[in-house]
């Protein structure tokens, strides 16, 4: 017959193979979807990071976002020089100015739904959506400037 020193020993080397495989399995988790309960200075280290990624991948593309702002203006102005030569004045301009400004404000937006994004731990597919985002809002801003010039909005 066995000891019961001999088989709490067995309980105990069993009991620490499940501690370990579920430490594991945990560990395993948190790696792919983060630390649920992370300190404060993990939060800190993974926004900045993630803020730091959204800005090197949006702002060079504001200069896109821009540039077609730009050419929908112009050819609004090339292509109705008739009509804007007369309405063309300091108050016309800063107009178009305040309009830019307020269209750069929008594009801040995409930032809470990049670190949204990020933080969700979708990146993989955010890779994709990313371009996706940058082409429907580009063209979503045109469509307002060229409605806005027109004066129908």
């Amino acid at each position: 017959m066995r000891d019961a020193r001999d088989q709490a020993g067995e309980l105990d080397i069993a009991r620490g193979a499940r501690c370990r495989s579920r430490t594991t399995t945990q560990s395993r988790y948190h790696a792919a979807h983060g630390d649920m309960s992370e300190t404060p200075e993990g939060l800190f280290s993974r926004f900045s990071r993630y803020a730091a990624n959204a800005l090197r991948y949006w702002e060079p593309r504001r200069l896109i976002y821009n540039g077609v702002l730009a050419v929908v203006v112009l050819a609004h102005v090339v292509l109705e020089w008739a009509s804007w030569s007369h309405k063309l004045s300091p108050d016309v301009v800063l107009g178009l100015f305040m309009m830019a400004v307020l269209a750069n404000v929008a594009y801040c937006a995409v930032y809470v739904v990049d670190l949204f994004v990020q933080f969700s731990g979708l990146d993989a597919a955010w890779r994709v959506g990313r371009p996706v985002l940058l082409i429907v809002g580009t063209a979503f801003a045109a469509t307002l400037a060229h409605f806005f010039l027109q004066g129908g909005v």
